[in-house]
């Protein structure tokens, strides 16, 4: 930087009108390749630019430097709206592109300078243009997280679909960075919400792994597609289920899912939550299994039923089951031999992965007392969520694998408190 490139930098028009006038070298760059008038854009000095442009001769106005950058881009990078406004009127080029093929528009829209990319994008420039990344300035805004940015494209009907090489759309992003601001505007905008990258990932995908419960919700609000798979062959359930996520898995399966997919290991994701050895999550995917079979077979698909409105697949820890879940714990520790557990699960339609993904949490000579209390538990939800009486399930599942006398006693047993509820409220 010389004296006189330094003197536009700062903006000390008096030294540059001496400099000049005492016959300083008006042609010269520093190591970047910037020039004075790139130099006062930059910096947003209008005045010098303003007596570059008028006293000065042979200043080109689309000079680019070593990034390929003109003043066009400098302001518009940095945000300096007078400089974009008079290098507009001074009849600049709009649309040149620097080494990175980024426009003056992908600049601005990187940045989050809402007013400058307003300016550009109402001189009539093509919005849609790629950089070599395949980006568009609404990649660019939205991955900046710049929501007013994102909001004038979309306002200058640019094209919301666009993909970049990697298969990104602007949702893409969102997602990856848990912007549900934007991912509204995008939505609302028409933006493909199943599209699928490079990694056949959509971006329900990127926001389970990501852990953006809230992102997930909105997706899932606006009817995504949940069974869509990677090129793992994982939908987001295998990924919230790898991960131990269990707000999201629950949204998932509220929503509805196809629990048979199976990932590039074969595993469903049921048997991914099993080998993660994460345990509540796999229980709940065997409670919204079990349940969707009660679904198809008792409830219309539009029924707006009280299962609709209060379902959940969580542990249950609410007072009025607190006495039946008493019992069954008893049941469990006290009373069932090793697999009778299992017969009773059999009786009541466990499949054998259910059984599996139970057992797989750790074996050892007492196990099946664990075991036999989370298979229980899961089969007291379907009851609950059925309607029934547990106590009266309890005894005919008994009965069912030939243990009448447990099955007298544990009635006994359940009818003994009479303070206590012998069914949930909801029964």
């Amino acid at each position: 930087m010389n004296a006189l490139l330094l003197g536009a930098w700062f903006g000390h028009l008096k030294v540059i009108q001496v400099l000049v006038n005492a016959g300083a070298k008006i042609s010269c760059e520093n190591k970047s390749g910037l020039n004075l008038l790139q130099c006062a854009a930059e910096r947003g000095h209008i005045k010098v630019m303003e007596f570059i442009m008028e006293d000065l001769e042979d200043i080109k106005l689309d000079k680019t430097d070593k990034l390929g950058r003109t003043a066009f881009h400098l302001a518009a990078e940095h945000g300096k709206l007078e400089v974009v406004e008079f290098l507009i009127g001074s009849g600049c080029q709009h649309s040149l592109k620097d080494q990175e093929d980024n426009t003056a528009l992908h600049l601005a829209a990187k940045n989050g300078h809402t007013a400058v990319l307003q300016k550009i994008v109402e001189i009539g420039v093509e919005l849609n243009e790629k950089n070599l990344e395949g980006l568009t300035a609404l990649h660019l805004a939205t991955e900046g997280g710049h929501y007013e940015c994102v909001r004038i494209l979309l306002e200058a009907e640019c094209d919301v679909n666009v993909q970049t090489e990697k298969g990104m759309n602007a949702l893409h992003y969102a997602a990856f960075h848990g912007l549900e601001d934007i991912a509204r505007l995008l939505i609302d905008a028409g933006i493909n919400i199943n599209a699928v990258n490079n990694q056949k990932s959509t971006a329900l995908h990127i926001s389970v792994l990501q852990n953006f419960p809230s992102m997930v919700k909105l997706f899932i609000d606006s009817e995504c597609d949940l069974d869509i798979t990677d090129y793992r062959l994982q939908t987001p359930l295998h990924i919230a289920a790898e991960h131990g996520r269990q707000d999201m898995a629950e949204m998932i399966l509220i929503a509805g899912v196809n629990l048979k997919l199976q990932d590039k290991q074969g595993k469903t994701s049921l048997d991914v939550a099993a080998r993660g050895n994460h345990i509540n999550l796999a229980d709940m995917i065997i409670k919204a299994d079990r349940f969707y079979k009660w679904e198809k077979d008792n409830l219309n698909s539009d029924s707006d039923s009280w299962v609709a409105r209060h379902l959940t697949f969580r542990q249950d820890h609410r007072l009025e089951t607190q006495h039946i879940r008493s019992v069954i714990w008893r049941l469990a520790t006290k009373y069932l031999k090793p697999n009778e557990w299992k017969k009773l699960a059999h009786y009541w339609k466990f499949t054998d992965a259910h059984i599996r993904a139970i057992e797989q949490q750790w074996t050892g000579s007492k196990s099946y007392k664990d075991h036999g209390h989370r298979m229980l538990l899961v089969w007291l939800h379907g009851v609950v969520m059925a309607g029934d009486n547990p106590v009266k399930g309890l005894y005919e599942g008994l009965v069912g694998i030939g243990r009448r006398d447990l099955a007298e006693s544990i009635r006994k047993k359940a009818n003994a408190d009479e303070s206590s509820p012998k069914t949930c409220a909801a029964m």
